[in-house]
């Protein structure tokens, strides 16, 4: 039988800071001291907000909460990476997203207390509401960029999901239009290494997750989490190349999640 050659897949990685805190000085985005004070606030901001929504669920105020104690860095990095005309799709777990874009505390109080009018976005806001079924807000995402598209919108789409959101077809689903149609998202897996109970390991024989984007053609990186400065780059550079028309890109963040799956 004929065979076709594939080229070789290489997966690449960014890391800026090493673990002593350290940073490449040849890799660092641009950040003003006003600008490092204030990621710095919206990181310590969204741990305590973090803290407080699990003590009030552990005295009985708030239903249920997902903890994002530990993926801090790749969510406010994400964030202010992010322009206020590009639209986002979280998950459930995304409360630093919404912080540092603006979204109202009080209102992400209300949302995981089981009041509806938490999830009513204010108009100034491109961000959809918190989504709880596993994976189903990604073909949302890429609705939304197929629609930027003909409406010939420069913005990106971001989409946020776990590693355990990769197992599903919505995942697959809507990186293969993505690709084919070179549609302007920018899909970001949050690796815990943890879906609920099973290890990263139990859900694919993948080295990466990045990787499973050289499959619709398209790239993919993987980033050090927990390295805010890498965060921001990676997702600037590919929302950026997402509002030229440039098409998709997907951004595994290895990260590692300190609490359980939610309170329960």
């Amino acid at each position: 039988m004929p065979e076709k050659t594939i080229k070789t897949l290489t997966v690449k990685r960014l890391d800026i800071l090493d673990e002593r805190g350290n940073a490449d000085e040849s890799l660092m985005p641009a950040f003003s001291d006003d600008e490092l004070k204030n990621a710095y606030e919206l990181l310590v901001l969204s741990r305590t907000f973090d803290n407080h929504a699990l003590s009030l669920q552990r005295e009985g105020r708030l239903g249920t909460y997902a903890s994002i104690l530990g993926q801090e860095a790749s969510q406010i990095g994400s964030a202010l990476a992010l322009e206020k005309t590009d639209w986002i799709f979280p998950s459930f777990r995304e409360m630093g997203v919404y912080i540092a874009m603006g979204y109202p505390m009080y209102m992400l109080f209300q949302y995981w207390s089981g009041d509806e009018r938490g999830v009513r976005t204010p108009d100034d806001l491109n961000i959809f509401p918190v989504c709880v079924p596993v994976g189903t807000q990604i073909p949302h995402a890429v609705g939304a960029a197929m629609a930027a598209k003909y409406k010939q919108d420069k913005i990106a789409v971001a989409v946020f999901f776990g590693d355990g959101g990769t197992s599903k077809g919505d995942f697959n689903e809507a990186l293969n239009m993505a690709g084919v149609f070179k549609l302007p998202v920018v899909f970001i897996c949050q690796n815990n290494q943890w879906a609920i109970s099973v290890p990263r390991g139990r859900q694919t024989a993948a080295e990466t997750l990045a990787q499973k984007a050289a499959a619709y053609g398209f790239d993919g990186i993987q980033v050090d989490g927990n390295d805010i400065f890498a965060v921001y780059k990676e997702v600037r550079s590919a929302a950026d190349k997402a509002r030229k028309g440039e098409g998709p890109s997907l951004i595994e963040f290895k990260t590692y999640r300190w609490k359980g799956h939610w309170t329960g």
